[in-house]
């Protein structure tokens, strides 16, 4: 393959990366919200099932298509490894670890969605799961802006 076709994809799969983990997150956040305004366990059904779809679908994908990617770039580069290596598997291995029990905790909610017959039934764990969701997106969120903004300063490191 080609640096620049290599390069392409990799930069396609982190724009995925991003743009699938900021839209999941706005999607189920306000379908939750909307849910339990409304009084709507249905709505809250499908948030939940489209969530863990298009994570599974897009995001777990591009999560695979990155390192691959980033691997053959830096081989294809030819340069050593360094700081700015480090940092970047670093952080790509804290978003990771973020973003995997956040999938675990999207499955358990829609499972949970789906056993009930009304948001009342949800129960609190279930509210405070959403929350643990919530918060666990936020370091991920900034670790994958960091992450761009490593791309960025590629130069800047030796």
């Amino acid at each position: 393959m080609t640096y620049v076709f290599v390069k392409w994809l990799h930069l396609l799969g982190a724009g995925v990366l991003f743009g699938t983990g900021l839209g999941i997150a706005f999607f189920a956040w306000f379908g939750y919200r909307r849910a339990l305004r409304d009084d709507s366990i249905g709505l809250l059904r499908g948030v939940l099932a489209l969530t863990v779809t298009a994570d599974l679908l897009f995001t777990a994908t591009a999560a695979v298509v990155q390192p691959v990617t980033g691997f053959v770039l830096w081989k294809q580069s030819g340069a050593q490894p360094g700081a700015w290596l480090v940092a970047v598997l670093s952080l790509y291995v804290f978003v990771g670890l973020c973003w995997l029990p956040v999938v675990l905790i999207q499955i358990r909610l829609r499972d949970r969605a789906l056993a009930v017959q009304s948001i009342a039934q949800l129960g609190d764990e279930f509210h405070a799961r959403f929350r643990r969701w919530f918060r666990l997106g936020w370091p991920a969120f900034i670790g994958v802006l960091l992450l761009f903004a490593l791309m960025l300063l590629r130069g800047a490191f030796p």
